[in-house]
């Protein structure tokens, strides 16, 4: 590291990246923001690099990767010590949500026929020839 690359505070990487100091130092604690720098008084600090891995963190949970999948994605990455090995079980855990996503979106579109159809039977009930009467009953009762 240079000594022109700039450090960044735990206050500052909170604002930049809206995670709070918290996660930041959950994420340190389980292994996936390994490094994590401390000035003499034990402050941490943080680099472009590290900044730049929360940010890749916050796209996979976006994406409904797990914590525990980005720890693995880290461990194949520093066994294989290759982006394109950590790349491609990226690609196979992405692969995995799309199937279980599709997969979700069926039942929910199963559902909301469902709903529509039930709510086409609650419709029809209230406004059937009884429910005429019984709003007509309430109307005299009044």
């Amino acid at each position: 590291m240079s000594s022109a690359e700039a450090l960044l505070t735990i206050s500052e990487v909170r604002e930049a990246t809206g995670l709070s100091a918290r996660t930041l130092r959950y994420y340190e604690e389980v292994g996936l923001l390994p490094g994590v720098r401390r000035r003499a008084g034990g402050r941490r600090v943080y680099d472009a690099d590290e900044l730049e891995r929360l940010r890749f963190i916050q796209r996979l949970k976006a994406l409904g990767l797990s914590l525990a999948e980005v720890k693995e994605l880290n461990a194949v990455y520093a066994i294989a010590g290759s982006t394109q090995a950590m790349l491609e079980r990226l690609d196979a855990l992405l692969g995995r949500h799309l199937v279980e996503l599709d997969a979700r979106i069926a039942e929910l579109l199963g559902l909301r026929d469902e709903i529509g159809t039930y709510r086409e039977r609650v419709r029809k009930r209230t406004r059937g020839p009884r429910a005429a009467a019984r709003a007509a009953e309430r109307r005299e009762s009044r």
